[in-house]
Parts: structure tokens; C-alpha cells; sequence
């Protein structure tokens, strides 16, 4: 049987070596010292439960998947509705909720937002490259993305521009929700 320090320090040099990050770099994603991490690719330090789950999210995994024991772990990440720490923002607009794994953020991210009557929800323009997707499940909105708008029924669905100026406002009499999965490249 492998030593697990051995076999940590190869599976952390492994992820890096395929992402082609620099120990700095690793460094600056998870907040783990370059040499700590070098001590650890080493095989020479067995870290802390506290520095191997801040390596594995920087990677975007759990704890069980960066130690390559997936059953340490469930398959499963169940985010329920009164889960206040998904509640993304609530305010006389209406209210986000995120339907994403927090540690998936900024590769794709899956709302589903509420907005009141007369809501809008403005949003500045995002890193260059990023598109929404949004598929309304109750209501009208009105979608603006730079100069271009469109109205959308329930079950209608757009795609669009993320990294200009952009808007989705509620157009009907009650409350609208719509379901929003933000792409960034």
C-alpha cells in the first residue's frame, strides 16, 4: 500500500502539473505558503486538515476527490431552499438565490432569481467572454444586453452578452422568477 503522504504529494503535483500553475500561483488560489506547498509536493510535511481543504478548493474539489477517495465524500451536494448562506441577496427588487455549489463560482454560476413588480436587476459588465443564460419559469421580463432588449414569456429562454452593461426587468404585474446560469471564459 502507497505511503499517503507519497501519494498526496503526487496527486498535488499531478493537478498543478495539468493546470499548468507555478507553486505561486497555487499559492495565491488556495492561501497555503509556496514553501509549505513544496514541503507538501515533497512528501516531507503532512499537512493539516485546514491546508488540504484549502489546496482542494482552490482546485474546485472536495476534500475526498483531491485525496482520490471519492467515497470519503458524498456524490451528492444538495443545496436546500431555506439555506440562508445561498441567499445570494434580498432587497425591494426582490431576491437571488444561489443554486451552485459555492466552490464552482466563477466557472459557471446558477441562480434562480426573484424579482417583485417593477423589479429590475442591473448588472455591470462582467469578465470579457462571460454569457447568461436565462430561461423564464414565471412571468415577463424584459432582457437588455448593451443596446439590444427583448421580452420573454414563461418557458422562453435567452442567451447573451455578459461583459456589457446588462439588465433583466420585471415587465409583468406579479412577481417574475427566472432561472440565470452565468458562463465565464
Amino acid at each position: 500500500m502507497e505511503d499517503p503522504l507519497l501519494r498526496l504529494a503526487r496527486r498535488l503535483k499531478q493537478l498543478r502539473t495539468d493546470r499548468k500553475w507555478s507553486l505561486d500561483a497555487l499559492s495565491q488560489a488556495c492561501g497555503v505558503s509556496r514553501s509549505m506547498l513544496s514541503e507538501i509536493e515533497r512528501g516531507n510535511v503532512n499537512p493539516t486538515l485546514a491546508v488540504t481543504y484549502a489546496i482542494a478548493r482552490a482546485f474546485n474539489m472536495q476534500i475526498g476527490e483531491f485525496l482520490e477517495t471519492p467515497q470519503a465524500t458524498s456524490n451528492l451536494h444538495v443545496i436546500r431552499r431555506d439555506d440562508q448562506s445561498y441567499h445570494y441577496r434580498s432587497d425591494k427588487n426582490g431576491r437571488i438565490r444561489t443554486l451552485s455549489p459555492l466552490p464552482l463560482e466563477k466557472d459557471v454560476e446558477f441562480y434562480e432569481v426573484t424579482l417583485l413588480p417593477g423589479g429590475v436587476l442591473k448588472s455591470a459588465a462582467h469578465y470579457t467572454g462571460t454569457r447568461e443564460f436565462l430561461t423564464v419559469e414565471k412571468g415577463r421580463v424584459r432582457v437588455t444586453s448593451g443596446p439590444d432588449s427583448e421580452d420573454l414569456d414563461r418557458g422562453d429562454s435567452v442567451s447573451y452578452r455578459a461583459d456589457v452593461p446588462h439588465e433583466i426587468a420585471n415587465r409583468g404585474k406579479g412577481e417574475t422568477v427566472v432561472f440565470l446560469v452565468d458562463i465565464y471564459r
